[in-house]
């Protein structure tokens, strides 16, 4: 062999070898991104209750310490528009909120997906409350009065419907944009003349015997939609494995929750620190209604709150259901969840 030809073979070699290098570090990095280093999950303060239980027993981080991937858990005052906001950003990966927000968001174009049911109770468990004393009587007696409440909330929603029922609408109000950590304190300081709240939220005021309930939503179960588990969509486009696995341990929360209803309601009395007499009148009988499963009678209510939004100015755009949601990761959650029972 000749000093050229060796020369050559040299440089064929050395060229081969540092092209299996490089295709070897390309797949370690193409592996590496098939798992984040992070999962962020949001829900609206207090919390909703399937995070609420995963917190408590640090369920999804179980699920995902063993790939190494942290999860945070984040809790937004400022209701499920913030939520969604951080979500369509990036800042979050996943989110249990109101179905208002998640359908504004998706009206929006927002790269979102809903992926399941956070929950689809009987009733939206919002109130609004007065003083004690309060001359305020009905709800015709609010026109002209301030009203805290967060904008583009369930609670928002909620508040519109009961003021229909008196020929009014929140134009006829004073509205003040306040989270129940604010509104509460203005109520009793007559700051505000009502507030409009989760049922969980209100019922220290009541039970303390400060305050009176106005209208309690869960008279009008007409007016319940599913709240919702919202998706970035990038995200799961990327990592849609972990998305999954999410839902496998979502809908084994559920599950647990309504074979142990005692103690499920201990957990979320003790982590919200909210009022036992409350939640036992919100999940009566010890029902959930946690199952994610996103059915054609919860569609039908989507839609229907979708267009209630739209009358009440509430919403802008409309929502494409084909892309917005997405059962594709569910229905895989449920087979592998079920062929293991």
């Amino acid at each position: 062999m000749t000093k050229t030809l060796t020369l050559l073979r040299r440089s064929v070699i050395r060229g081969l070898t540092a092209a299996a290098l490089g295709i070897a570090a390309f797949g370690a990095v193409a592996h590496a991104e098939d798992k984040p280093e992070v999962l962020r999950i949001g829900t609206t303060a207090p919390g909703h209750l399937k995070f609420i239980l995963a917190r408590h027993n640090r369920a999804f981080e179980k699920e995902f310490a063993k790939d190494g991937i942290k999860v945070e858990l984040v809790a937004f005052t400022n209701g499920g528009g913030e939520a969604l906001t951080a979500l369509a950003t990036g800042a979050i990966e996943v989110t249990y909120t109101g179905n208002n927000p998640a359908l504004r968001a998706a009206a929006k174009g927002a790269d979102v997906k809903a992926v399941g049911l956070s929950s689809f109770t009987k009733n939206s468990s919002t109130t609004i409350i007065v003083l004690k004393d309060s001359p305020i009587k009905t709800l015709e007696d609010l026109k002209g009065k301030k009203v805290a409440y967060l904008p583009g909330t369930v609670r928002h929603s909620v508040f519109s419907k009961a003021l229909k029922l008196a020929n009014l609408t929140t134009d006829d109000v004073d509205s003040l944009n306040l989270d129940f950590a604010a509104s509460g304190p203005a109520l009793i300081r007559g700051d505000v003349d009502a507030i409009v709240e989760s049922d969980s939220s209100t019922s220290k005021l009541i039970e303390s015997g400060q305050a009176r309930v106005l209208l309690d939503s869960n008279k009008y179960p007409e007016w319940s939609a599913p709240y919702i588990i919202s998706v970035n969509g990038e995200y799961a486009g990327k990592y849609p494995d972990i998305i999954k696995r999410l839902l496998k341990v979502d809908i084994q929360l559920a599950r647990w929750a309504d074979a142990n209803p005692e103690e499920t309601i201990k957990i979320f009395v003790e982590e919200t620190k909210t009022s036992e007499k409350s939640v036992r009148s919100t999940y009566e009988g010890g029902k959930f209604y946690q199952d994610p499963k996103i059915t054609p009678e919860a569609l039908a209510a989507l839609k229907d709150e979708e267009t209630f939004m739209k009358e009440a100015k509430l919403l802008k755009g409309a929502v494409n259901y084909d892309t917005w949601v997405d059962t594709s990761y569910l229905d895989k959650a449920y087979k592998e969840v079920d062929a293991n029972q």
